[in-house]
Order: C-alpha cells, then structure tokens, then sequence
C-alpha cells in the first residue's frame, strides 16, 4: 500500500502552470479594459469641461452686452430727459418714438410747426450722444395698415408715404445742425405696428416716426430694423 502511495503520478505541478497560463490573458484583457475605460472618463470629462468653460465665456459676453444696453439706455433717457419729461416723445428699447399727428397732417409729408420745433430741440442732445459713441441715427417711417386712398395721388402705397415721411424728418434733422453722415433714413410701410389696427386709437399709434442710434457701418455689430411689439 506504500507503495501504490508513492507511485501515484505528480501532476499538481502541471495544473498550477496551465491555471497561470488561463489567469494571465483574463488580467491582461481586464488591464486594457480599465485603461479604455479610463481613456474614456477622461476624454467626457474634457468634454464637459470645456463645454463648461463655453458657457461661462457667453455667459460673461452676454452679461457684458446686457450691461452695454442698459448703459445706453440710461445715457440716451438723460440726454432727451426734457423731451421725455414733456410726453411729446417716448423711448423704448433704444427706439426714440414721435407720434405721426405731432410731425404730420393725416396723409401728408409736410412737416406741422410744432414737429419741427420738436425736431429742432432734439438735434444737440442727440448730437453729443452720437458723437460720444461714434454711432448714427436711423430714422425710421411707419403708417397703419389703411390702403392710401384713391384721392391721393401723391403716393402709390403706405410704403411710400413712410418713406417720405422718414425723409422729411432726416432732411429736417441735417438742417437744423445733424452731420449728414449722422443719420439716415428707412421705410416699414404698415409694417411692425405697435399697437391693433382694429381701431383708430391703435392706427394712431402706428402713425408714427422712430429714431434709433444705431452702429456705423463697419463696425462689426449688424444694424437690425426695429423689432415689433408683441
């Protein structure tokens, strides 16, 4: 019986060599798991940090581009602080509004007195206020949406009356001391109203000229036509 003990074959050495040869592979294959997965955690994470970093740089910008405005909006109510305070003119986002019954007759182009002196007493304040910033003046003419009647043949449509309008307005505004090279002029016809024109109070309202320092051109910021009121 010793014997048979002793002549039985010795095969754990062999076992323990093909077990590490199995185990090898799987911590290899497992190494190069961890590593892609580690590869990958940090190319998210550099992802998402600089996708932080984007935001906070338009943040920052916008942020700086709000405070701009409001800079603006507070100089440009200081420099027409006596017409505000008189009612004859309104300022709303940067836009500079005159009711079209202050400047005009209904239909007409001419300027009434009491629009010019209007016009008159705007030109210094605004002058220093587009000096100081090296920006223009857009002069903008709108109407309501009633067609031109048929007994006025002086203008085709309501795009042309607001473009004479607006015209009238900037010529007003060069000679009483306006640089040409400070204003100019558009037209939006019925377009844009700020008010229903259901009604004749609402027209009223459309019947309007708006002045807006905008940018020179060049300057790398877009000049925008004046957005409409909801």
């Amino acid at each position: 019986m010793m014997g048979a003990f002793f002549d039985r074959p010795a095969d754990d050495g062999v076992d323990d060599a093909s077990q590490d040869e199995a185990t090898a592979p799987v911590w290899a294959v497992f190494g190069d798991l961890m590593a892609g997965l580690v590869g990958a955690f940090v190319l998210v994470f550099i992802g998402v940090l600089l996708t932080q970093v984007d935001l906070v740089n338009t943040l920052q910008v916008e942020v700086a581009k709000r405070q701009q405005e409001e800079a603006r909006r507070i100089a440009l109510e200081k420099a027409l602080a006596i017409p505000l305070a008189s009612g004859r003119v309104t300022l709303n986002n940067g836009r500079i509004g005159i009711s079209g019954s202050v400047l005009f007759d209904f239909n007409s182009d001419q300027l009434r007195p009491e629009g010019e002196r209007l016009l008159q007493a705007l030109v210094p304040p605004l002058q220093v206020y587009l000096g100081e910033r090296d920006e223009m003046l857009m002069v903008s003419g709108f109407t309501d949406d009633k067609p031109i009647g048929a007994s006025n043949t002086k203008y085709q449509d309501n795009l042309e009356l607001s473009a004479q309008r607006a015209l009238t307005v900037t010529r007003t505004l060069i000679q009483q001391g306006m640089p040409r090279s400070r204003v100019f002029s558009a037209a939006f016809g019925a377009e844009q109203p700020v008010a229903s024109n259901d009604s004749e109070p609402g027209r009223a309202l459309n019947r309007r000229v708006e002045m807006a320092p905008v940018p020179r051109a060049g300057s790398g910021q877009a000049v925008d036509p004046p957005p409409a009121k909801p």
